[in-house]
């Protein structure tokens, strides 16, 4: 993986818009890009994508996830041992039960969210059956990026945790014997991702948020299934090189007050425990830019990298690049200049069809944090 050698290199959190055709296909079903004609359509998508990325000024691309129709749910078509849940019982919005929403009842009323995608339930063995998906995805995006002037490229995968909290348990007799089965069966993505000369990102928000939806009493009750977790991503790593893979975490909620958000130095030095060269989080919302002064104290282990949202996906207001400057400079001078990686807090996109954020804004925001990058550059290289 690439350090910042002579200039702040840019990327971003991996879920981009995407393009009409592609969400009308993608509110059918996944499976319809096997579609006669729907092949060469998605490819077309991934190719628009990356040369966007590319005239924005993003050095580690990636194909936007195309034709995911959500971080999460796009697995249970790549798995075994998942059926629609049908005791699943959609809540008014996705956080109405957690600690944030009970904060504040009317902000989460019904009607501020969207439904989301239906949810799966494990009633069998869980295994990977997804090889024919993921290569098309290497595929397109090894197309996509000849040519072209990228540093790199990285595909985004789901986590175990993600996956397992995501989709209910109805086979395993443990929640632990299960999220260890879904890291054993996504081995296989990361590995086909990695083994492709691709950097594998794993996409990991339910590592912080369960401090907002689960009923823990303490921060140490929260860290002890962190724990847990991590080993299992550990696990599904086994055998692939750390300098391959870039780990991200969130905290799920876009646009909301967010008093309940786990904070960065409460589990940072359990995060940096995951057997990845790059970490990605949120760093530039009201809630978290005060955190670059968490590595004052835990310091950045030796050939680590830092990949800090400067840009954010929690408002419309676009940053000046300035500030998206003054943000990176911060963190070069508490991590080392040539371990900082410019980033975005969260996709703009998570589930396609997200509205929270139009397409315009965020690419005015991508060139902001583009230009932001080259003026931290200038101030920390001299040129």
């Amino acid at each position: 993986m690439k350090h910042s050698t002579d200039r702040i290199l840019v990327t971003h959190a991996g879920s981009l818009p995407r393009r009409a055709d592609i969400l009308e296909k993608l509110a059918a079903k996944q499976a319809a890009f096997d579609e006669p004609g729907m092949a060469e359509r998605l490819a077309s998508a991934v190719d628009d994508i990356v040369r966007k990325q590319v005239e924005l000024g993003v050095d580690i691309v990636d194909d936007g996830e195309q034709g995911k129709i959500g971080f999460i749910p796009y697995i249970t078509e790549r798995m075994a041992g998942f059926e629609i849940d049908k005791e699943y019982k959609p809540l008014p919005n996705p956080w109405s039960t957690s600690k944030e929403g009970k904060s504040f009842p009317e902000f989460y009323a019904p009607g501020h969210y969207s439904a989301g995608p239906p949810r799966m339930a494990c009633t069998g063995p869980v295994s990977y059956k997804g090889h024919k998906q993921v290569q098309r995805d290497i595929a397109n995006l090894k197309a996509a990026i000849k040519g072209k002037n990228v540093a790199e490229a990285f595909l985004p995968s789901v986590s175990p945790t993600s996956v397992a909290d995501w989709q209910r348990n109805a086979y395993y007799k443990s929640y632990e014997e299960y999220l260890f089965a879904v890291a054993d069966a996504m081995h296989d993505e990361y590995k086909a991702i990695t083994d492709a000369g691709i950097l594998v990102q794993i996409d990991d928000p339910h590592l912080v948020t369960q401090w907002i939806t689960e009923p823990y009493d303490t921060i140490d009750q929260c860290r002890k299934a962190a724990q847990m977790q991590i080993a299992a991503l550990n696990q599904a790593l086994k055998g692939i090189p750390p300098e391959m893979v870039r780990h991200h975490t969130c905290y799920g909620i876009n646009i909301g007050p967010r008093v309940h958000d786990l904070e960065l130095d409460k589990i940072v030095d359990l995060i940096l425990t995951i057997n990845a060269q790059a970490y990605s989080f949120e760093a530039s919302n009201p809630r978290h830019e005060h955190e670059w002064q968490v590595f004052e104290k835990c310091k950045l282990p030796d050939g680590k990298i830092v990949i800090p949202g400067v840009i954010t996906h929690s408002t419309v207001v676009v940053e000046h690049p300035e500030l998206v400057a003054q943000r990176l400079v911060r963190f070069a001078n508490v991590c080392g200049k040539e371990n900082v990686i410019a980033g975005t807090d969260c996709g703009f996109a998570t589930f396609a069809a997200s509205k929270e954020i139009h397409p315009t804004i965020v690419w005015a925001k991508f060139q902001a944090m583009a230009d932001g990058a080259r003026i931290a550059s200038k101030q920390l290289w001299g040129k």
